[in-house]
């Protein structure tokens, strides 16, 4: 799943909803191709989402001192991958 697949989705969803006038066995093209654009969106939507959430780390860390008294400390960060090697 990725970019990739959700243009693919869209772009033969709107080929197949404004481009094509058939029917095969009473299976009409155009709604399919209505179908497919949401799913190829929806896929594109998803994986941003979730390629930006790769990027976002927190960590938790509690420590005790001698007296029993915690202290709860959270860091968050944001890292930039490097490009995939081509």
């Amino acid at each position: 799943m990725g970019y990739g697949l959700g243009v693919f989705l869209l772009a033969l969803g709107l080929i197949l909803a404004f481009a094509v006038q058939d029917m095969i066995n009473a299976v009409d093209l155009t709604v399919v191709g209505y179908i497919l654009c949401p799913a190829g969106v929806l896929v594109i939507v998803l994986t941003a989402v979730q390629l930006n959430a790769r990027r976002r780390t927190t960590t938790t860390a509690t420590t005790t001192d001698a007296r029993g008294r915690q202290a709860t400390t959270e860091r968050r960060s944001e890292s930039d991958p490097p490009p995939p090697a081509i």
